[in-house]
């Protein structure tokens, strides 16, 4: 452990020096990358410093208790051991995960899509549902959540909607969330009572960098037309709405939530850019998925990984096997404890990975 961390140091050391220097701080892709990349050694080198302290007071304790000519220093230094004892293991365990290399994705903000699937008004419904519960989760994060493009739903609801969130490690986090959702309830509009299974999908994208990925202007098509609300009916008169055609894929992002058709057109390049980087993301993420077998951050969007269930009042997440009875916190936002668990198995997959690969 000391030796993995004895080279960390040094990679430490050598960023340090490099994002102070005039070259890399003009060249920003670089700079942000290595900004980053200080900032998760420094977490590694906080807990190397707590680390290297419980392992000399374990020494030192160890040599007092071998002295044992002063009986009440040995008492002290028992007290001293078996406190190293204990926190060892566990700052090794946090070590171990800390040392995983870290998805350079994982701290960029996100773009969350949410789209009813099979089970008409009350899959839009469902999708409304979802919306609030990420919002609330996001709020509870101190994540800033902003509506980019929406429809909504007949009976309320959406049929689609997509949102920003900017904040500390978002795709890192939501990126456990992205597949379909189910949901088991009578609907509101059933009148016989019977139990109805609709569906969501969630698709959610690391937002790029403009460094990221590079769009060709001749390669887009931009098209203008007035912001609609429930029903289809005009919000308002001007052709404020932005809807563009990436022609070599056939990609198209738009934005309507701006009143202002600048605006609209700066978050529809950010959601078209997105989209870009995803897929090209995906194919990397398949590849690794192979690689490690995993079923937790697959990539694959028509998997079905969680079930919401009201009338047991459960949430099953299918990919680890986690059943959950707190079904009415969950949909109001306290998604954390899935999401946690969903990290667990993650780092440990990864953890085996690199294990084997050692």
């Amino acid at each position: 452990m000391l030796e993995k961390l004895q080279i960390v140091k040094q990679r430490f050391d050598e960023v340090s020096d490099l994002i102070i220097q005039p070259d890399v701080i003009t060249d920003q892709k670089r700079y942000v990358a290595l900004n980053k990349e200080y900032k998760d050694l420094r977490l590694l080198m906080d807990k190397r410093e707590i680390y290297l302290e419980f392992t000399e007071n374990l020494k030192e304790a160890e040599e007092i208790i071998a002295d044992g000519s002063d009986a009440e220093m040995v008492e002290m230094a028992k007290m001293q051991y078996e406190e190293a004892k204990v926190e060892i293991p566990k700052l090794e365990d946090d070590i171990r995960v800390l040392l995983i290399p870290k998805d350079p994705e994982d701290s960029k903000n996100a773009v969350v899509e949410l789209r009813a699937g099979a089970g008409g008004d009350e899959a839009s419904i469902f999708a409304g549902d979802l919306f609030r519960m990420y919002s609330k989760y996001c709020e509870a994060r101190g994540w800033k959540v902003d509506t980019v493009d929406y429809s909504e739903g007949t009976n309320g609801g959406f049929k689609e909607i997509q949102f920003e969130v900017t904040g500390n490690d978002v795709y890192g986090t939501l990126k456990f969330e992205a597949g379909v959702h189910r949901v088991q309830r009578v609907p509101q509009t059933e009148t016989q009572g019977r139990v109805h299974t609709s569906a969501a999908t969630v698709m959610v994208f690391p937002e790029a960098e403009e460094f990221d990925v590079e769009i060709n202007p001749k390669e887009v098509r931009v098209d203008f037309f007035c912001s609609s609300g429930p029903g289809g009916q005009s919000v308002n008169t001007t052709y404020s709405a932005v809807r563009l055609t990436h022609i070599p894929t056939g990609l198209v992002a738009q934005c309507q939530d701006q009143k202002s058709q600048h605006k609209n057109k700066e978050k529809a390049f950010k959601v078209l850019r997105s989209r870009l980087y995803d897929m090209e993301l995906a194919k990397k993420n398949e590849e690794d998925a192979a690689l490690r077998g995993t079923m937790v951050t697959s990539g694959d969007r028509s998997a079905k990984i969680r079930t919401y269930n009201y009338s047991q009042g459960r949430v099953t997440d299918h990919r680890i096997g986690l059943t959950l009875y707190d079904l009415q916190n969950i949909v109001n936002g306290d998604i954390q404890k899935i999401i946690d668990e969903l990290q667990l198995a993650d780092n440990t997959e990864k953890l085996k990975a690199s294990d084997e690969h050692i």
